[in-house]
């Protein structure tokens, strides 16, 4: 059984004081949620303070991004082996990367591969924006995202891949995508990485859903036994994350 997931982007947002205040505020209730795995991705300066108040708690700290590169001139750059020194996750591929720093399908395959060498489980984004998907195109769209950014992976690293299906058109807009595209959209993914890595490890695969998901509509998402939880933005800065992680467990009792 895939155990699910609520993941919190936390963006440009939370410095390393309300970063602490924060989770401190929402770590007993967090913690007490059981079958699921709680994430929260905040910015770099405030991983440390983010690790620190989550010590001894089952909620895992993640990293937004990490550089292509393992090490170098690269000023402003962090890499996979550094982040994994102190947490364990990274998402990788946000639209918001591809969109504002021109990040390639390749270089979210590079930073994967970077991530995978240096024992973190990413959480990769795909999805299309609005003008694609009136064109019917989303799931040309989508599937090529996993195609070239999955390429070549190795078998015994597959366990640590998550996807998150974000339509770019619903991300921080209030615009949630319908349950049913969602789950057409999972279905799709998922038979795209069964044609790259069997059907095994695409039936083990964790499928997430993005864009606008809060307390009120995660519920419906998680009918799907396509969607294996959320990966939430603006909610998770509030104690409504709390919520729907709660939801997200109860849905897979």
């Amino acid at each position: 059984m895939r155990i699910p997931i609520a993941a919190g982007n936390w963006k440009l947002n939370y410095g390393p004081q309300q970063t602490a205040e924060f989770l401190q505020s929402i770590r007993s209730e967090l913690t007490e949620v059981q079958g699921v795995v709680n994430l929260v991705f905040p910015p770099y300066i405030s991983v440390p303070a983010a690790v620190q108040a989550l010590n001894g708690s089952n909620i895992y700290v993640g990293v937004q991004n990490v550089s292509e590169h393992t090490q170098g001139a690269f000023t402003g750059e962090v890499s996979a082996v550094m982040a994994a020194e102190l947490c364990s996750w990274t998402i990788i591929g946000h639209s918001e990367r591809r969109m504002y720093h021109h990040e390639t399908d390749e270089m979210t395959h590079s930073k994967i591969l970077r991530a995978l060498d240096a024992g973190l489980s990413c959480v990769v984004c795909v999805g299309e924006q609005l003008a694609q998907r009136e064109a019917d195109n989303s799931e040309a769209v989508v599937a090529g995202q996993i195609q070239r950014g999955l390429a070549s992976l190795p078998a015994e690293k597959l366990k640590d891949i998550v996807i998150a299906y974000e339509p770019v058109w619903a991300i921080g807009t209030g615009r949630a995508a319908s349950r049913d595209d969602a789950e057409s959209m999972a279905q799709m993914i998922r038979s795209v990485f069964a044609e790259m890595y069997g059907a095994s490890s695409a039936q083990d695969l964790r499928i997430l859903y993005g864009g606008s998901a809060t307390a009120a509509n995660i519920a419906a998402f998680m009918e799907s036994p396509e969607i294996d939880g959320a990966l939430v933005g603006g909610a998770s800065l509030k104690p409504e994350f709390v919520q729907i992680s709660r939801i997200i467990a109860e849905s897979r009792r």
